[in-house]
């Protein structure tokens, strides 16, 4: 009796301990497996780890836990616990290092200039009258122009001769009328077009008898854009496109609209598209261009650049005309404006406001209180300024 229960009791500890050897010696197959392919396998790894990491962060922790190995586990797997200690630490210095450049970002790097040009690549064509020439033209000539003659071109409606004495062959005579039509304005837009396209500069800049301009600003602006292709920059008078009749002929018309950068705040075209231009705007053409819109001169522009030739105007805040309010000017931006401007607005004087070398009843354009800021080294600038 005692013999057989001795015997099944042997055959049932042998029988439990058969399977667990079996487990064992798979479970030990394949941890070896996992230990040769740690090393190698850096992607599965990391994927691991990214996986704990975000089981850990669904805890809402905020750094992912991660539990010591056995000693006795590491004793008999040296290899799987030294890899899973390297990439934990990979990662953490990974994360580090992904903080570090989070909190200080580099700096911002300038847009780098299209092409490198100088003041004498512009053509600055400024339109009068000969009633202006005291009154107007003078203070340009002693202010902004006095820094920039070899880029200035002034065209005028009649003969001064002390005009040219300042600046010589620069004095144009466009022997078109002094009034301040349609027609005269188109006149004069017209010789100041084929005097450019003879000068061959880069680019063809116009502006009025009220504007001063910032030549350097006008660079830096200019240098973004490649004179070679189509280029219209200015700023627009109205918040929407004018609206115009186009005729065609035999009493034909139509509908056209379309934006143009007034005259009064200037604008820049470049010597590409000033050339597309020619057969609506060289000789005689421009006048015709003109009288089938029955527009002005700056607005005659813009039908020829985006309603003929489909080329769009690149819209600049720095370009100002007495048309707006010149008092939201603030004097910590004057130096980055392109041209700025005075007259009258809504019945009240119109200039920029700033507390300039001279007071407003010398100085009431305020151009010289702004060119004395620019320039400090003019001399006739009051000496504290410098």
């Amino acid at each position: 009796m005692l013999k057989t229960c001795g015997k099944r009791f042997l055959l049932s500890i042998v029988g439990a301990t058969f399977p667990c050897l079996v487990v064992l010696f798979v479970a030990q197959l394949q941890q070896r497996s996992q230990v040769e392919v740690v090393p190698n396998g850096r992607e599965v790894g990391m994927r691991s780890l990214q996986s704990f990491e975000n089981l850990a962060e669904s805890h809402n922790t905020q750094e992912p836990h991660l539990s010591q190995p056995d000693p006795q586990q590491q004793a008999s797997n040296p290899e799987q616990g030294k890899g899973f200690s390297a990439y934990f630490t990979k990662l953490t210095r990974e994360r580090r290092e992904a903080e570090k450049t989070e909190s200080n970002p580099q700096p911002a790097t300038e847009k780098p200039h299209m092409e490198d040009i100088t003041p004498n690549d512009i053509f600055i064509a400024v339109k009068t009258t000969k009633k202006f020439h005291q009154a107007r033209l003078e203070l340009l000539l002693d202010t902004w122009i006095s820094r920039n003659v070899q880029q200035t071109y002034i065209f005028t409606d009649g003969e001064d001769e002390e005009l040219k004495k300042r600046i010589g062959s620069h004095a144009i005579n466009t022997n078109c009328s002094a009034a301040h039509s349609r027609q005269a304005l188109s006149c004069k837009m017209a010789v100041e077009y084929d005097k450019y396209i003879e000068s061959g500069k880069k680019w063809f800049c116009h502006v009025d008898d009220d504007n001063y301009v910032n030549m350097r600003t006008l660079v830096k602006l200019l240098s973004n854009y490649p004179h070679t292709q189509d280029i219209y920059i200015g700023k627009p008078s109205l918040d929407r496109p004018i609206e115009a009749t186009e005729r065609l002929g035999d009493n034909l018309m139509r509908p056209v609209n379309f934006w143009f950068a007034t005259g009064g705040a200037g604008f820049c075209i470049s010597h590409g598209l000033a050339l597309k231009m020619s057969p609506w705007a060289s000789g005689g053409h421009f006048m015709n261009t003109a009288e089938k819109i029955r527009l002005p001169d700056d607005c005659t522009i813009g039908y020829i650049i985006e309603s003929v030739l489909g080329v769009k105007l690149i819209r600049s805040n720095q370009f100002h005309s007495h048309l707006e309010n010149l008092q939201q000017v603030p004097k910590s931006e004057l130096h980055k404006q392109v041209t700025l401007s005075y007259g009258m607005f809504e019945n009240k004087r119109n200039a920029i406001i700033m507390n300039g070398a001279f007071p407003v009843e010398e100085d009431p354009s305020r151009f010289k209180s702004v060119h004395c800021l620019l320039y400090p080294d003019t001399p006739w600038c009051p000496s504290y300024v410098v």
